[in-house]
């Protein structure tokens, strides 16, 4: 997908999960501790995923690349199965 330019209105600790989120390749997942490591806020994994529950453009931003790390893909705002679809489709590429 393109590196599209995007305005999203959110809260700036929102605005930095979701460059984040960017920047997590098809086909590789992180959990939401190594997304909040990564914008210099460990500890912070529930606000990360409470992050990308508020992410208003699901593919561009690609929040259905974060996975708890107990394992699992986890939930997600459109649906668990669809999430699951998504992350078959992009490792099989």
């Amino acid at each position: 997908m393109p590196n599209l330019p995007l305005d999203l209105r959110g809260t700036p600790f929102q605005r930095d999960v979701w460059a984040a989120l960017r920047d997590i390749p098809p086909g590789r997942t992180e959990t939401y501790s190594q997304v909040a490591a990564r914008i210099g806020r460990p500890g912070a994994a529930r606000a990360v995923a409470r992050a990308c529950a508020a992410n208003p453009v699901a593919l561009l931003v690609p929040c259905h690349r974060v996975v708890p790390a107990a394992g699992g893909t986890g939930g997600w705002r459109w649906g668990a199965a669809r999430k699951r679809t998504l992350l078959a489709r992009e490792a099989a590429q």
